[in-house]
């Protein structure tokens, strides 16, 4: 079992997003993987699912021993993962009592723990569960120096892998140095990445279904960080090809206004 928690240095940089679309891929390869909401308070992994509307119990109910995890599983039926998800704020969940819960989850390939943002108690709680990160970064200034200080804080926990994963980036601003590069991140937070995401409207347009379509810029890049997570390759989204097709050319037509 690989116990991974998807992290960032603040809000706003599809972490959740990140966390729920690579579950889906690495489902994808035939893997058994659960998404863990450990945003105790501000959950929204089942949201972003769209799964919310199936929840009976939740993590809060599995420590406090009203139901069994088993029970408090919810499974997306278009993909086969699992997703537990998490509530109010509660005293019962400590660090110990969660990693209490993610360690009885062992008949399951994955453990995707969606850590929430910020490094209050709720990201020890989560980190302490883990023993691998995957630290979400967009190529904003602001997210990147916030990425910084979540990696220093990880350098303190027993952590196996620490990787990072640049979303969001936008290829015609990459090629006209308007925007830094994933290399140039990465070397900049002396950090590997195993992922490469590039923006993309349909993760927005198709949220509310609680899947990225197959036709979408992004599908490939995530099916190619699922595979370098799963088989330790490293292949990685073309970011320097221009974007074909009719998004591609209407991007074009604006950018050049």
């Amino acid at each position: 079992m690989r116990k991974i928690v998807v992290t960032s240095g603040k809000g706003g940089v599809g972490k959740t997003t990140v966390c729920a679309t690579l579950g889906r891929a690495l489902a994808d390869l035939g893997q058994r993987v659960v998404l863990v909401d450990a945003d105790v308070g501000l959950n929204n992994i089942d949201v972003v699912m769209a799964l919310e509307n199936r929840i009976v119990y939740d993590i809060v109910d599995v420590i406090t021993g009203r139901c069994k995890v088993s029970q408090a599983l919810i499974q997306d039926l278009e993909s086969g993962l699992f997703v537990l998800s998490s509530s109010c704020e509660n005293p019962v969940v400590t660090a110990q009592s969660f990693r209490g819960v993610i360690d009885s989850l062992s008949d399951f390939d994955y453990v995707l723990i969606d850590c929430p943002a910020g490094i209050e108690n709720g990201f020890h709680r989560a980190i302490s569960s883990a023993k691998e990160a995957i630290v979400v970064t967009t190529p904003s200034i602001s997210a990147i120096r916030d990425a910084d200080k979540v990696l220093s804080l990880l350098a303190g926990y027993n952590l196996n892998i620490v990787n990072i994963v640049v979303n969001r980036v936008r290829p015609e601003m990459v090629a006209k140095g308007e925007m830094m590069s994933p290399t140039d991140i990465s070397r900049l937070l002396r950090t590997p990445p195993i992922g490469i995401i590039p923006e993309d409207d349909c993760i927005t347009l198709y949220s509310q279904v609680g899947r990225v379509p197959d036709f979408a810029l992004s599908d490939k890049a995530f099916r190619l960080l699922a595979e370098n997570l799963h088989f330790g390759n490293k292949k990685f989204y073309d970011y320097t090809k221009p974007q074909r097709g009719i998004l591609g050319r209407v991007k074009k037509r604006i950018t050049a206004r």
